[in-house]
């Protein structure tokens, strides 16, 4: 990847400006490529959150804003190169929707050899040349040609689809594949077969070729239609992945002969939930344990599951595993009288409860001013809610609008309860 010395010394030195500034400026030195400069600078600044081990590299070249905003972040390609390592095999892994690289680049780690496919030139030359940088005891590349072999990385430029009707039977350990969401028009599309490629046809050929599949689909999807749509019985995993609460991806790992016992798995952060596949088909197995009927006078704490466990929805199953009782089967909040402290999600200590009584409002509520406010199985939006209680935002107090398995409409008040390095549990305070 050339290139030139001046321009990488105008990317340090300016490796923390404003590059709209940085653009309307330009440079004197007339052997510093400004669009290449601004490129390097952006990506930089976004790896620094994004990709923060890559970030404290130098040398790494960045690709353009679009495919910087597409990659994975690193922390979801940790987890991908997790489970990757945790297969049987791994002589080889393909990525076929290659693009800036990063989540090929972690999961090869666990692999002897790794096989990188990517129609764009110039993306096989960015991730030819960090693999060099990230990895230089085994990508030993000659040139910086498109297609390369070098130590256990093959850099191919091709379709993935026609590099994978050219492979034997049985060449990959692991083929990975992240279909573009976007249409022709650069919209955006979350439907499997709505993607680019489009997998479901492919499915049989992918499975000859590989003992597993990973696929890497939209958070926005629903994952027992994803499952359904690849076919059930070829799923070994699904993985719902959130950060810092917010849902990123959802995985499906699948094989020929799939598993008689497939499982899910929530992951936020440091916390991982697993569960059978089934925990979530409607039975009595899965129906919340003991609803609240009228009153929270005897819970002590409030709980409110993560972004994974949420959009998994085995709410009955997370209920009985944590000991807790649920508010209502469909408010998805859970309650207890004594402190459950590893729950995989927000944690709060109940300061007071109230129905929508004008008088019990003015009371309770009037007094604290501000307050953050979520409602779940609740008539009123947030914002409604906020107008009608007149209540500004933010706070140490968190207000939850929740209807009870009665019908009755409550709003719990709490504080929020956080744990920290010395394990003990406080009342964090905000104000």
């Amino acid at each position: 990847m050339m290139i030139s010395e001046a321009t990488w010394r105008f990317v340090r030195e300016h490796a923390n400006d404003d590059v709209r500034r940085l653009a309307l400026q330009g440079s004197r030195d007339k052997e510093v490529d400004m669009v290449m400069a601004l490129q390097q600078i952006q990506g930089r600044q976004a790896a620094r959150r994004k990709l923060p081990s890559w970030a404290e590299k130098e040398g790494i070249v960045y690709p353009s804003h679009l495919s910087m905003e597409q990659c994975s972040s690193e922390a979801t390609a940790r987890y991908k190169a997790r489970v990757a390592a945790s297969l049987d095999e791994h002589h080889t892994l393909i990525d076929l929707t290659g693009g800036f690289g990063v989540d090929f680049a972690f999961m090869s780690e666990a692999y002897a050899e790794a096989i990188y496919v990517e129609q764009q030139p110039q993306l096989c030359d960015v991730v030819a040349h960090n693999l060099a940088i990230l990895y230089p005891k085994v990508a030993k590349f000659r040139t910086e040609t498109a297609d390369v072999s070098g130590g256990k990385f093959h850099i191919k430029t091709a379709d993935g689809v026609a590099f994978l009707r050219q492979m034997p039977p049985g060449r990959a350990s692991l083929i990975f594949l992240d279909p573009a969401r976007r249409d022709d028009h650069g919209g955006r599309t979350y439907g499997i077969g709505d993607c680019t490629p489009n997998v479901l046809p492919l499915m049989d050929e992918l499975l000859r070729k590989a003992s597993h599949v990973m696929l890497k689909l939209s958070p926005m999807l629903d994952w027992r239609k994803a499952v359904s749509d690849v076919g059930r019985e070829h799923v070994e995993q699904v993985h719902i992945v959130s950060v810092a609460n917010e849902c990123k991806e959802l995985l499906l790992l699948l094989s020929a002969e799939g598993s008689t016992a497939p499982q899910l798995f929530c992951v936020n952060d440091g916390s991982i939930e697993q569960f059978p596949l089934d925990a979530s088909a409607p039975s009595s197995q899965n129906t919340p344990l003991t609803p609240l009927a009228s009153s929270l006078q005897s819970a002590t704490y409030l709980y409110e599951p993560n972004a994974s466990l949420m959009k998994a929805g085995f709410f009955g199953a997370l209920a009985r595993r944590y000991g807790l009782d649920s508010t209502a089967q469909n408010s998805h909040l859970y309650v207890s009288s004594q402190l459950v402290e590893h729950f995989p999600g927000r944690i709060f200590r109940i300061v007071d409860v109230t129905t929508m009584n004008r008088r019990e409002l003015k009371a309770k509520v009037e007094p604290l001013r501000q307050a953050n406010i979520s409602t779940r199985n609740f008539p009123l939006s947030v914002a409604e809610l906020r107008r009608r209680l007149k209540l500004g935002e933010g706070g140490s107090h968190y207000l939850f609008a929740t209807t009870l398995a009665n019908g009755e409409h409550v709003l719990i008040i709490c504080q929020r309860v956080f744990q920290v390095k010395s394990e003990e549990l406080r009342v964090k305070s905000e104000e």
